[in-house]
Parts: C-alpha cells; structure tokens; sequence
C-alpha cells in the first residue's frame, strides 16, 4: 500500500483558499514569537484535512441509498419533510448524519437519478446535532429522483460553527449515485428522507461513511430488526 496516499489525501478545491488563509497567518504569528508558528501550522494541516476529499468505493447494488455524509447516524424518527422538497406532508423516515470538524465534509449523493428540487432555507445556527435543527437551521434541501419514480430528500443543515453550505447541482441536473453534489464548512448535518415504506438499515450511534455505508435499501423495504450495523 502506498503511505504516500494515506497520509497526502487530496483537497478540495473549496478548501484551497482556506488553507492558504490559515498558512499566511502562521507566517505573521513566526514573525511575532517563534513559536506560535507551531500553533498556526497545527491549524494549517487540520484546515487541509477538514477539506479532504478522499477515494470512496461506491457500492453498485441497484437500490441501494448510500449515507451522503461522514460522519454518526445521530437520529433516526418519522416526520413530515420540510415542505419545500415537495415529498408530501405524510411523515417519512428520516436518518440525520452528524458531521464534526474532524469528519470530511464533501457531500455525495446517496442515490442515482435527477435533481429535482433544490430549496435554500435561512435560518439560525443551532447545534445541528440537536432534533430542532432540522427545523430552525439554515438549510439546503435538495429532492432526488430516480429512473423508477421514487423520490428522495437529502438536506445540508448548518450547526453552530458553520456559516456556508455549498451546493453543486441545480434542478435538472443528473447525478450518480456517490458522486459530490456539495460540502458545508466547519461541523454540520445531513438529513435523508427515505420513500414510504423503507426503512433504515443503520443504527442510531453507528459511524457512516459518505459514498459507502449503506442507509437503506429500495429493493427490499422491510425494516432491520436487529439494529446491527450491515
């Protein structure tokens, strides 16, 4: 295996100005007392690892919804979607992934098919691992729908330290499943809303991987019973 690409994992372009923002400052901070440069480069290297945008292997199984995020699977709970997605006003399960700043914030799509609705919501910047964020947050919902008909919800919630959600499709766009459609800056959250009658395959408190750990299944929408990670 080659160190040199577990250790030099690729950047996001998003990030590439950050980084230089974070470099210049530790420059300043050598030039003040030596060594608060350590301090600065310390913070240069997490703001590059903040915006990593790894290799992920995306599972093919046909139906499958893919977690868009990194991060741990910290709701799981049936509610109305945010009227703006346009899936009904029937309660739909929803799973929300927890991103922290340690988690790599590109987000990907958890399944193939056209983009449908894109909706900005302003909002406040509460802890995004609280329930009511869903709600009050500012938010960036997008609806998903695949060859079949079948319609998915995924939202971009801000949390308490960040300040832009990023979105890279527009309405009408086709997307495969897997592939990067946005990224939020600095701790945040992801909401999937399944079809009805799907039903998640993770567990609250399990980590999620963004374009490899499997959410659901379309195919067979029966629910895990067992509550084991899959």
């Amino acid at each position: 295996m080659n160190m040199l690409k577990i250790v030099a994992v690729p950047m996001h372009r998003e990030g590439r100005k950050f980084v230089a923002i974070f470099a210049a400052i530790s420059v300043v901070l050598a030039l003040i007392w030596g060594p608060l440069f350590w301090i600065g480069c310390g913070l240069t290297v997490w703001c590059y690892y903040f915006f990593r945008d790894p290799v992920r292997v995306i599972p093919q199984q046909e139906g499958l919804v893919i977690s868009p995020a990194d991060g741990v699977v910290s709701l799981i709970e049936d509610v109305v979607p945010p009227q703006e997605l346009g899936l009904g006003d029937q309660p739909l399960q929803r799973v929300s992934v927890f991103m922290n700043v340690f988690n790599c914030h590109v987000n990907r799509a958890p399944i193939a098919g056209t983009v449908t609705d894109i909706a900005y919501h302003h909002g406040k910047f509460l802890n995004a691992s609280l329930d009511k964020a869903s709600e009050h947050n500012e938010r960036n919902g997008l609806a998903i729908e695949t060859e079949d008909g079948v319609r998915i919800g995924v939202v971009q919630i801000a949390g308490l330290v960040a300040r832009r959600i990023v979105c890279f499709v527009k309405p009408g766009d086709s997307i495969g499943v897997g592939h990067r459609f946005g990224l939020i800056r600095f701790g945040s959250r992801l909401d999937i809303y399944l079809p009805k009658g799907v039903a998640s395959l993770v567990a609250v408190g399990q980590t999620a991987v963004a374009g490899e750990t499997i959410l659901a299944d379309l195919k067979t929408p029966q629910p895990n019973q067992s509550g084991l990670p899959v």
